[in-house]
Order: structure tokens, then C-alpha cells, then sequence
């Protein structure tokens, strides 16, 4: 669904379907340069410096040029820049964190790959994550639902405000009367703010219809080159059914966020847990899980490497 016309890779000949084949696939890192030369270089390498395609195999990840003798690795400006881990256990990490329908937290992946700290297993979740959304996505189209929710918890004494919670933007496709198709999130700075109105011309195809609550600023989408339909859900007698898409995806991602993260997530980076959410509830579809282990590393070798201290305080220069 999320990436239709990207192609159709085959089980068993474009990505292992199981953990035994993986194993098989991956026995050291020439096999994983090898595999990930071919993601990255689809068409086949091409020198960056004079656009040569003719090359040598040099050493460790390094194709070199036939004819200017520039030596380019496979790993280099990908996630996997300059790691000293073999890429195998980068594999094994993308198919455990693929597998599983739900996910797989820090502390399991450092469990069941033997890593000897949590940050390592924290980091690497967060590089991964990194890689869950590419810049060049499609937009949202058809029939789209917008609104806002609130993630986390409540200050005490707040009576039953938004207190603390963190609000998020949410859009989330209609297909047909019952059916959902893709959605995006992203996190709003304030709640009920035009920042909504930007996120929904951001994530949503001109033409696209938006159903929204009715809030008077979104109703400026309908000059916008939108179709905008709502229905105010202030008096609704069942809040829910006015924006059933939304709610049900907004109910989904806090059971998530408990039950796979139990809510172990600093404000600064849900962002990125949302981006895992989104990648996973857009493949939700797919019959096999050994095609999101290919999607993540074909999104992993054309995503910038993360310094540490980015990832732990992102923005941070």
C-alpha cells in the first residue's frame, strides 16, 4: 500500500522470508556489502566523482573506480557510516525490529542480541527510526480525516485538561465507507493553532477532500484547493463517530506506545516513535514481514548517519 510503484521485490529472491534464510543470506559482511551495493546502487555503481561505472573491489566496502581511482564504500553517508559492528548484527537488529508486528523496545533488542548496554540498543533504535520515513513520500489522497490528539500523561490537579500531553497532528486516508488506507503524524508545538491547517496542505494531495471537526480555522482548507467537509463535533452526541478514522488510529498508536514502549519516551523524541508507528501501520498490510526488512534497508542506505549526541538531544548542533 505505502509503496506502490516502487516495485514488487520477491520473497526469497529479493529479501529473505524468514530468520533461518536471513542467517543463510548473511553468513559475514561481504554478503551484506554486497546485498546493500545492490540497494543502493539499484542501476548499478556509478562513480560520484567522473560518473564512471566501471570499478574494482578494494577492500572492505570500498568500490573503486576504473577511471579515477576514487575509492566510495557502501556504508558511507548511510546509517551505517563508519560502524565498527558487523553488518550482520545490523540485519539481525532490522529483522528483529521488523518481524514482530508490534516492534521490538531497546531493552529487547539488547536482550536478544547479547549487547552489552542498553544506550547501544538505544541508539541503534533511533538510528533505524531515522530511516522509517522518506522526505520523498507521497501525499495523502481521496478522502482524508485531520485532526489533533493528545499523547502522555495528564499534570495532576490539571482537571482534566490536556495538562502535560504532547498534542499530535494526525491524517488518516478513508478507503471506501469501512476501510482506512495510509496516515502521517507529526507533533503540533501548540494544540488548536494553524499549525493544523499547514500540516493537513503538507500531507495531503490538492484535491483531496478533508474531513475535519468543523474548528473555524480549518475552514479556510476549502480555499486551499480542498474539498472540505465537517461536522462539528463540540455538540456530536458520540465525539467519535465524527472522525471514526482518526479515532481509531489514535486509539491504536496509545496502545502501541503502552504496550510495546510503556510510554518510556521523552517529548523531544516522539517525533521519531511516530515515525516508526507510521511506517509500521502503512505495511500493516503486508503478507510478509521479510518485505519491511528490505523497505527499512533500502530507506537505511539513503538516510544521513546520526551523531550520538543528535540523537540524544535532537536539533542539537
Amino acid at each position: 500500500m505505502e509503496n506502490a510503484g516502487e516495485g514488487h521485490p520477491v520473497g526469497g529472491v529479493d529479501y529473505p522470508r524468514t530468520y533461518q534464510q536471513l542467517l543463510k543470506w548473511f553468513p559475514d559482511d561481504e554478503s551484506c556489502f554486497v546485498y546493500l551495493a545492490g540497494l543502493r546502487w539499484p542501476d548499478g555503481f556509478v562513480c560520484p566523482v567522473c560518473g564512471e561505472p566501471e570499478f574494482w573491489r578494494t577492500g572492505r566496502g570500498l568500490w573503486m573506480c576504473r577511471g579515477c581511482g576514487r575509492k566510495t564504500s557502501v556504508t558511507a553517508g548511510t546509517i551505517f557510516h563508519r560502524t565498527r559492528t558487523p553488518l550482520s548484527t545490523w540485519f539481525a537488529a532490522i529483522w528483529f525490529l521488523t518481524s514482530q508486528k508490534n516492534g521490538i523496545s531497546a531493552q529487547g533488542l539488547q536482550r536478544v542480541l547479547g549487547f552489552g548496554s542498553y544506550e547501544t540498543a538505544w541508539a541503534w533504535m533511533h538510528k533505524l527510526r531515522r530511516a522509517m520515513v522518506r522526505p520523498d513520500r507521497e501525499l495523502l489522497s481521496g478522502v482524508v480525516e485531520v485532526d489533533e490528539t493528545f499523547i502522555g500523561g495528564v499534570n495532576p490537579g490539571s482537571g482534566g485538561g490536556t495538562g502535560d500531553k504532547v498534542p499530535v497532528m494526525m491524517a488518516v486516508e478513508r478507503v471506501g465507507s469501512h476501510r482506512l488506507g495510509r496516515i502521517r503524524l507529526q507533533v503540533a508545538t501548540a494544540p488548536g493553532s494553524l499549525e493544523l491547517v499547514d500540516f493537513a496542505a503538507s500531507v495531503v494531495a490538492p484535491g483531496s477532500t478533508i474531513r475535519t471537526d468543523g474548528a473555524r480555522m480549518l475552514r479556510r482548507l476549502s480555499a486551499m484547493g480542498y474539498t472540505h467537509e465537517y461536522d462539528t463535533g463540540y455538540n456530536a452526541p458520540d465525539k467519535s463517530a465524527v472522525l471514526p478514522g482518526v479515532h481509531l488510529v489514535a486509539s491504536l498508536l496509545k496502545r502501541w506506545l503502552i504496550g510495546t514502549l510503556h510510554y518510556g519516551i521523552a517529548d523531544t523524541h516522539l517525533p521519531y516513535y511516530l515515525d516508526e508507528y507510521t511506517f509500521r501501520f502503512n505495511r500493516r498490510s503486508s503478507r510478509s514481514r521479510g518485505l519491511l526488512f528490505y523497505r527499512l534497508l533500502q530507506q537505511a542506505v539513503n538516510t544521513a548517519p546520526h551523531a550520538l549526541a543528535t540523537l540524544i538531544r535532537p536539533g542539537a548542533q
